[in-house]
């Protein structure tokens, strides 16, 4: 029922789901499963306990699943797991997980453009787009439907929100709230992704909801505490209003283009301006 060509390498043990392609030269290792329908470009190499989901494309000389360059790694068990519908292009790399059981995860219907990197621990929601090498150091979290520019570096342990929208060549050092749009070095938070959120169904309401957020976040002079305090008291019940108050309360390492007071840990947030000017 499958599609191999007799030049792909398949080391026994490898788990090959119905209508599947592989193509010439291919790497499939032992512990590897390909779910219905996944295509394996030529000379693409697919390493360790890596589950591809059904439909996706890997293409030419992708490299899926390999051990992770986090120098902590101590020969743990870890996992790869890339979801249905997705498109892997060209010398991509994806390593596997740092950590005892631990995994990398690429969502549904994501599209990871040519020579991007998607480091240990990442997670990746459905919908992404990461364009022409950009780049995710470990531990990073992308929410459904963000937006990736190409060379575009993110630091480890930052997150970016759902339906944000990063532009091309910028470095991202700090959390990125969901529904915003922006880029630079340093990044400059430029409002909400309102074309994003139009052609994605989002409501009048709900829009309107999540600019009182962002206003109260970025234009009202608070810093993060005050504005979070205040979006509470004057609380609607609006899932992404929720959303945006939940994303803040939680950041580690601090909100984007913001100086102030963390809501977790009370940590001090240095702004990339702050850090430009050292």
């Amino acid at each position: 029922m499958s599609n191999i060509h007799p030049s792909a390498i398949i080391e026994p043990g490898a788990k090959i789901g119905r209508n599947v392609t592989i193509e010439a030269y291919v790497i499939i290792k032992g512990t590897v499963t390909l779910e219905d329908g996944v295509c394996i470009k030529s000379h693409a190499y697919i390493d360790g306990n890596t589950t591809i989901g059904e439909g996706t494309i890997i293409w030419p000389s992708a490299s899926i699943g390999t051990q992770t360059q986090d120098l902590k790694f101590q020969g743990e068990t870890t996992f790869v797991r890339i979801g249905k519908n997705c498109s892997i292009r060209e010398f991509v790399t994806i390593n596997s997980s740092c950590n005892e059981n631990s995994e990398v995860v690429v969502g549904d219907n994501c599209l990871i453009m040519a020579y991007c990197h998607i480091a240990h621990n990442c997670v990746l929601g459905n919908n992404v787009i990461m364009a022409n090498g950009a780049m995710l150091a470990g531990h990073v979290e992308v929410g459904d439907f963000a937006n990736l520019g190409g060379m575009t570096p993110v630091h480890q342990n930052v997150r970016i929100g759902a339906y944000a929208m990063v532009g091309g060549f910028s470095r991202v050092t700090h959390d990125i709230p969901p529904f915003t749009i922006g880029a630079g070095v340093p990044y400059e938070v430029g409002g909400l992704n309102l074309v994003g959120l139009k052609r994605r169904g989002f409501s009048l309401e709900d829009r309107m909801e999540i600019a009182k957020a962002f206003k109260a976040t970025y234009r009202s002079g608070l810093n993060p505490t005050e504005a979070i305090k205040k979006l509470k008291e004057e609380l609607s019940d609006n899932r992404y209003l929720n959303e945006w108050i939940d994303f803040c309360e939680n950041t580690q390492r601090g909100l984007i283009g913001l100086s102030g007071v963390t809501q977790k840990g009370k940590q001090e947030i240095i702004s990339d301006e702050d850090l430009a000017a050292k």
